[in-house]
This record gives C-alpha cells, sequence and structure tokens, in this order.
C-alpha cells in the first residue's frame, strides 16, 4: 500500500512540470498571435500610406500641369501686352511727328514781286513740290505691306500658335513679323520664338540656325541669355556635347543671375 501511494505522488511530481510547460507554450502562441495582428496592422496601415503617397503625386503633378499653362498663358498675355504698349507707343510718335510738321505743310508759300519767277514747275492739277533744303529731313523708312496685320496682332497670333502646337503656322507668322517690322522692341522675341518653334518639332540644326540669327541680329537682346542656353540643348539633341558645354558654360558666367543661368550651372554639374 505503501508502496502505491509513492508511485502515485511520484506520477503527480511528474506531470506538474508538464503542466507548467503546457502554458508557457499557451502564452508563446497568445504573445505570436497579437505579433501576427500587430503585423497585420502595420502592412495595412503601410498599404494605405503608400496609397495616400500615390495619391499626393497624382495630385502634385496635376498642379504641375496647371502651373505650367497658367504661366504660358500669362506669358502669351505679358507678350500681347508688351507688343499692345509697343504698337501704341509707335502710333503715339507717329502723331508726335505729324503734329510736328503741320505748321510747316500749312503755313502760306511767301509771295514774291513776280508770282511765276524762280518756282518749281507745277504738273497740271497738281501742288508744286517742296524744294529740299540743308535743313529737310531724309525720306522715312520704307512702311511695312499695307495688307499686314498690325505688329500686335500678328505677334500675338504667333505666339498663340506657338503655345497651341501650330509650328509651322506660327513660324510663317513670325517671319512676316520679321518681315514687316523689323526693328520694334519685339522683333528679337520674333527671331527667338522662331527657334523654339524648330526645337520643339526636333528639328535642331534650324533651331540652331535661327538663334544664330538672334545672335548676329540682336546681339543686345534680352533673349541672348535662353538663346545660348537652348543652342546648347539642342547642340546636346545632335550630340555635340562638348560644344553645349560652351554655351552652358558662357550663360552661366556672363548671366548668373537669370534663369538661363540657374539652368546652366545645373547642366554643368549634373547630380
Amino acid at each position: 500500500m505503501l508502496r502505491r501511494v509513492i508511485l502515485v505522488l511520484c506520477a503527480l511530481s511528474a506531470a506538474l512540470p508538464a503542466t507548467a510547460a503546457n502554458k508557457d507554450i499557451e502564452r508563446l502562441q497568445i504573445q505570436i498571435s497579437s505579433l501576427q495582428g500587430q503585423m497585420a496592422d502595420l502592412q495595412r496601415v503601410s498599404e494605405d500610406t503608400l496609397r495616400e503617397l500615390k495619391r499626393l503625386n497624382e495630385s502634385l503633378a496635376d498642379q504641375s500641369a496647371s502651373m505650367r499653362r497658367l504661366v504660358a498663358d500669362r506669358r502669351v498675355q505679358e507678350e500681347a501686352i508688351s507688343a499692345a504698349l509697343k504698337d501704341i507707343s509707335d502710333r503715339v510718335s507717329d502723331l508726335s511727328e505729324r503734329v510736328q510738321t503741320m505748321p510747316s505743310a500749312s503755313a502760306p508759300a511767301p509771295v514774291a514781286a513776280n508770282p511765276g519767277a524762280g518756282l518749281p514747275p507745277v504738273a497740271a492739277g497738281g501742288p508744286a513740290a517742296a524744294p529740299i533744303g540743308p535743313g529737310t529731313p531724309p525720306p522715312g523708312p520704307v512702311t511695312p505691306d499695307p495688307q499686314a496685320p498690325a505688329p500686335r496682332e500678328l505677334y500675338t497670333q504667333a505666339y498663340a500658335d506657338y503655345a497651341r502646337g501650330n509650328y509651322d503656322l506660327a513660324i510663317q507668322e513670325y517671319s512676316d513679323y520679321l518681315r514687316n517690322y523689323p526693328d520694334t522692341d519685339l522683333s528679337d522675341n520674333a527671331q527667338y520664338w522662331i527657334g523654339e518653334c524648330q526645337y520643339s518639332k526636333q528639328k535642331y540644326p534650324e533651331a540652331i540656325a535661327a538663334w544664330d540669327e538672334l545672335l548676329r541680329q540682336y546681339p543686345s537682346s534680352d533673349k541672348i541669355p535662353d538663346a545660348r542656353f537652348k543652342k546648347g540643348m539642342a547642340l546636346e539633341k545632335l550630340g555635340r556635347r562638348s560644344q553645349a558645354l560652351l554655351e552652358y558654360r558662357f550663360v552661366a558666367e556672363r548671366f548668373p543671375n537669370s534663369e538661363a543661368g540657374r539652368k546652366a550651372r545645373e547642366k554643368l554639374s549634373p547630380r
């Protein structure tokens, strides 16, 4: 009987550690389940974060496109306003010259003792030609084609066609502007935008030729930095990297505070 009691006690003492081990395993299982739940939550949060980042990137892209459109529209407006102001200034100057010449043109000719003496011959039905003296101004420059639109209208239409991607039509209109109005404040701009149209058409040699013409005809133009920088980009498209670097270096050194100068520095030291 005593032996049986001892055996029962031994069996119970052997079962106690097994029960404790089972409890430890259960606790570990609970902790693993908890960790798995936390990992699932983290994964959901990560996926939500990625979706939000994607949405924000798309929103930023839309805003960037809208800003580019606004900048292009504002540029069109500024070009149109500049052309209008120049047109008004030309008209005011023309009217001023006419007002200054009106008294001399309307003043009666002096009557000589002999009315027919010393006067040039008069064509039948027409007034006498005024004699040209040392103080008479030389004849004015050749006027543009009377059929050509006004400078403001022609320039604005050309830029609008460029902005819409009608590059061939814009080139024709800018060329018409230069042919009829070669010496206005916007003539150099017209020559520059011809190059931009050719560049947009991927006709890089023609674009370079247009910007070279700007450098020759309008060496003091405020479009020189942009023209030299874009010429460098066209050269790079043609695989002439060393010549492009010369253009970038020129713009960066001569026009460091311009937007073209900033872009040129980025080209010289790419990240």
